[in-house]
């Protein structure tokens, strides 16, 4: 006898009711997954997929997500930020620096396999970057090579910065987050989020074409 012919028609009709409802939220939820941007994917199968897996979930939306609707757990924002040229060394209350007085020259975006100036990234920041920084002593190797591969190809910088508090910072103007490691969701987030954001003070400006630090590597 199946456990349905022990209930009565009442307790059969709320079963079925209840199943249809757990079928629908099972539903939304993958709807939600597929529509929403999210970082998926374990260290654990492999450096190389889990690239894979941040780099189309960072740059292959489409149609975009818009970012407005993306809510980034743990945002510092910090406000009354100068954005002014300055020659001297700034002494930011950052760690790393998310805008403030900044050199003239800016930083080409790009992947750097050696720490940069904080001046000149700021400056990046400025025209709407979003600057990825890292804890050598944490994140290295496989974990390395995942980010790496999953950073876009415009508007963002990577390097190391000894000394994080987090695995990984991510900086825009303005906003701060740190995250718990290369394969933390909200890292994706940030930066569909924040990336060419109109927040920043001059978005859009080139992020190109202006100094290039040390340790380059694309």
């Amino acid at each position: 006898m199946s456990d349905d012919e022990n209930l009565t028609i009442k307790q059969q009709r709320e079963k079925r009711r209840a199943e249809k409802v757990a079928a629908l939220k099972k539903k939304q939820r993958a709807e939600k997954v597929r529509n929403r941007v999210t970082v998926l994917g374990s260290i654990a199968a492999g450096a190389g997929v889990l690239s894979l897996i941040i780099a189309v979930v960072i740059t292959s939306a489409t149609p975009p997500v818009d970012p407005s609707t993306i809510e980034v757990e743990g945002v510092q924002e910090i406000e009354a930020l100068e954005a002014v040229h300055v020659e001297s060394a700034v002494e930011y209350e950052q760690t790393p620096p998310a805008g403030g007085p900044h050199n003239p020259t800016w930083l080409n975006c790009g992947i750097y396999e050696e720490p940069q100036q904080n001046e000149n990234a700021v400056h990046s920041l400025e025209h709407s970057a979003v600057w990825v920084t890292y804890d050598p002593e944490r994140v290295s190797g496989g974990d390395l090579d995942a980010l790496r591969g999953a950073m876009p190809s415009t508007y963002i910088i990577l390097s190391p910065f000894p000394g994080l508090e987090a695995p990984v910072v991510a900086s825009a103007w303005g906003v701060q987050v740190a995250l718990d490691g290369v394969d933390d969701p909200r890292l994706a987030d940030f930066i569909i989020k924040y990336r060419l954001a109109e927040s920043a003070p001059e978005p859009g400006a080139l992020c190109s074409q202006a100094l290039d630090g040390p340790g380059k590597v694309s």
